[in-house]
């Protein structure tokens, strides 16, 4: 029997401290400033649904659009203005940016102040993942997973976890959150020989790798935990995860798993809105 872990409870409970804590702010708020080069659809679907999401929560969110074709002096530009800005608090870059601002984009990250780079892709905030600093700011994606595995009450300390996944998105940084939880991680990915094996071996399963239906009926036991960060379109046009959910499901397995939509997505824009209103707080203290 599959028991889903859905997204929509821990989000919630995030969001309801995030509230608090802005309606504790005396009338001032967060300002969280999202950067979007381009018109690319998933890109714009995601603004759209976490500037709705987060103002719901009293949060100020402002886009700055720059076009397609925007030069790397204009884009170096842009981010420096915000970047610097004393009145925006956190500082969203909708990746990957166009081919042409490559370089660019390698110059942003060590220009990024760390403070309000809420979704952790700059040096110092990979560098104090490592470290195991509870102020640096994880990735939203990566911190989410946490977020629903401690939220479900399922305990990491201890624990064998199989992650899937070696990219600087997800699987690395999360390896660093995983780590600090004492968890013991074993790190794969679709390279891996015997991945099945090394899967069914854990008590926690993560896949992380991007790839439809990747982890099958053979690649699980009963009494696991599957957590399913993939997101992918199949040939019909459905979002679907890398875990083979209808597979494990028709096989019998007992397992409790996120689905793919409904899980770990909808904890990531409330992980967001805590990592801004984290940032908010620490520049009013």
């Amino acid at each position: 029997m599959i028991e889903l872990l859905k997204g929509k409870p821990v989000s919630d409970s995030i969001r309801e401290s995030v509230i608090r804590q802005v309606e504790e702010g005396n009338g001032s708020a967060p300002k969280l400033v999202i950067l979007r080069v381009g018109d690319n659809p998933e890109d714009m679907s995601y603004e759209k649904s976490a500037t709705k999401k987060l103002s719901g929560m009293g949060i100020n969110v402002v886009s700055c659009v720059l076009s397609q074709d925007v030069s790397a002096d204009d884009f170096k530009s842009e981010f420096m203005k915000i970047n610097e800005d004393e009145s925006v608090d956190g500082i969203l870059i909708m990746r990957p940016l166009p081919k042409h601002l490559k370089e660019a984009e390698q110059w942003m990250t060590l220009s990024f102040d760390p403070e309000k780079d809420v979704d952790g892709i700059c040096p110092v905030n990979l560098a104090g993942i490592m470290r195991g600093d509870s102020e640096a700011f994880a990735p939203c994606t990566a911190q989410s997973v946490i977020e629903i595995i401690k939220g479900y009450g399922v305990e990491l300390s201890g624990k064998n976890v199989t992650l899937i996944g070696r990219s600087m998105v997800v699987g690395k940084p999360l390896s660093m959150l995983l780590l600090k939880e004492n968890a013991t991680v074993t790190i794969c990915h679709t390279k891996t020989g015997n991945l099945a094996e090394a899967c069914r071996n854990a008590d926690i399963v993560i896949a992380a790798a991007g790839h439809a239906g990747l982890v099958g009926a053979s690649f699980v036991r009963d009494g696991q935990v599957l957590v399913d960060v993939g997101v992918n379109v199949d040939s019909e046009g459905n979002l679907v995860g890398d875990i083979n959910i209808m597979e494990i499901e028709s096989a019998g397995v007992d397992v409790k798993i996120t689905p793919v939509p409904g899980g770990v997505g909808v904890v990531t824009t409330a992980v967001l809105a805590e990592h801004v209103c984290m940032a908010w707080t620490k520049k009013n203290k």
